[in-house]
């Protein structure tokens, strides 16, 4: 049974130093433990140290993604510069080692070119996909802005890993500060802030339009679908008001797929099989924020309570359906 990992974070050098200018105090949190964390060098290595640690955690292919906030929180004209070259980089690891690693590409959401760069990614280096965290500066992705992205996407037939951001600072501030640190860069990142964020993303985006204007359009939603998967029942009260062609939970069965994103609990597990069903699950390590160890990634989904069949669809099946489908 082959193990895809789909939310496997890298950085590039290049980048971390134009956070930096950008932002010499590195206000956004997942900043300042990317760019001088204890996650730092693995981050960075793309080679031996990261295949020792896959085959560790008994991973056995990695789709690689750059680590938020990526491009989106610099100048276009930055960002712009350092798309190519990030995808490059991307792209000549998974030459130096086939079929273990395969990547998401980097988009400079702050700038039309976003969407042209996605179509290179796909049809020139064999992404599989990209990664787009939910604001792209200070504003969300689900704005129209956006959407020749999503149009770029659905035509490719490549998903788009939905990521979380640290949210706005007034937001930090009024809903998750007052505790000091380390206390309010959790709350407002990992421990709960930015998965409601994330979560309230694709609802904007369902509840906008987006997928009934873009029907084969494939979002990854990660950490158990954000919080909001667990509120489908409540969140149905928008069937009545949205004006869409589906209830907002068809859009979850058919348009998102839902990965752990580090968080191993076959609890989670169960409510996503009964809420979407296995053939909208996929794994991820979260990587290397999360680590997998002694063939604890593997060892999560031989012991999950599935069907065998089951098991083989969230380990690799889907995965490898959904790159079938991409139109390169």
């Amino acid at each position: 049974m082959r193990v895809y990992a789909l939310e496997e974070h890298m950085v590039t050098a290049a980048v971390t130093e134009a956070w930096r200018r950008r932002d010499p105090r590195l206000a956004e949190p997942m900043m300042k433990w990317a760019v001088s964390g204890d996650v730092t060098p693995a981050l960075l290595d793309l080679d031996e140290g990261r295949l020792a640690a896959m085959d560790d955690a008994g991973i056995d292919t990695a789709v690689l993604s750059m680590t938020t906030p990526g491009l989106q929180n610099l100048p276009a004209a930055e960002a712009v510069a350092l798309q190519g070259p990030t995808n490059d980089a991307l792209a000549a690891a998974v030459g130096r080692h086939p079929g273990r690693f395969a990547a998401f590409a980097t988009l400079a959401t702050p700038a039309p070119a976003a969407a042209a760069e996605l179509r290179r990614a796909v049809t020139d280096l064999g992404f599989d996909g990209a990664m787009v965290n939910v604001r792209s500066g200070e504003r969300g992705v689900d704005a129209a802005e956006f959407w020749d992205i999503y149009e770029a996407a659905a035509e490719l037939r490549v998903p788009l890993y939905l990521h979380p951001r640290a949210p706005l600072p007034a937001v930090g501030r009024a809903y998750y500060g007052g505790f000091g640190e380390p206390v309010d860069s959790l709350l407002a990142t990992g421990a709960v802030g930015w998965h409601y964020d994330a979560g309230l993303t694709l609802l904007r985006m369902i509840v906008s339009g987006l997928f009934d204007r873009f029907p084969d359009l494939q979002v990854i939603l990660g950490h158990w679908g954000e919080v909001v998967l667990f509120y489908l029942d409540r969140i149905a009260v928008l069937d009545r008001v949205a004006h869409l062609q589906r209830p907002v939970a068809e859009y979850f069965r058919t348009n998102v797929f839902i990965t752990p994103g580090g968080i191993s609990s076959h609890r989670y597990l169960r409510w996503s099989l009964e809420t979407v069903g296995a053939e909208r699950i996929m794994y991820a390590t979260d990587y290397p924020f999360n680590r997998e160890r002694d063939g604890s990634a593997r060892r999560f989904l031989d012991t999950a309570p599935v069907s065998a069949a089951d098991r083989e669809r969230i380990a690799f099946r889907n995965w490898e359906e959904l790159v079938a489908g991409i139109r390169r």
